[in-house]
């Protein structure tokens, strides 16, 4: 597994959202993009995770930041989290993981004895010129956003 690293370009992709709508990282130019990969759906660490970034997208978009979460779901799966969780922000549907098999996300894992091949996770930013800014791979899930955070306004 090669994680992509600040100063890498990020891969072009497209993959259907939550509403069953493609969705490019093109559409994002002249914006910040944090591509945040999890897991599962509705599972205690990555509901943790996307409730602390829905509670903060006010103050992201005021950093220009636009949120992007992808994992293997399918866009109906990536509904019902929406709905359940009153998400504000985009989640995308990459079931044969391409896109995190392109940001070098994707590989073996260990979890309670087994050894699997699954997302890791690992957030990027993107600036505007399409370039990783900053990855963020050492982190609870519940403090996630802070330390998103933390990183713009240091900036």
């Amino acid at each position: 597994m090669q994680t992509l690293k600040a100063g890498d370009f990020a891969p072009h992709f497209a993959l259907l959202d939550q509403n069953g709508q493609s969705v490019s990282l093109a559409n994002f130019k002249g914006k910040k993009v944090l591509v945040y990969f999890y897991p599962k759906a509705l599972t205690p660490g990555c509901t943790i995770q996307a409730c602390g970034l829905r509670d903060t997208k006010e103050t992201l978009e005021e950093h220009n930041v636009v949120i992007l979460g992808i994992s293997p779901d399918s866009s109906k799966k990536l509904a019902n989290f929406t709905e359940k969780k009153s998400l504000n922000f985009t989640l995308l549907s990459d079931p044969e993981h391409q896109v995190a098999e392109q940001f070098g996300v994707w590989g073996e894992k260990k979890f309670m004895g087994k050894t699997y091949d699954g997302i890791h996770r690992i957030t990027f930013l993107i600036d505007e010129q399409g370039k990783i800014e900053k990855v963020f791979d050492k982190f609870k899930t519940g403090e996630h956003h802070q330390v998103v955070l933390d990183y713009l306004e240091q900036g």
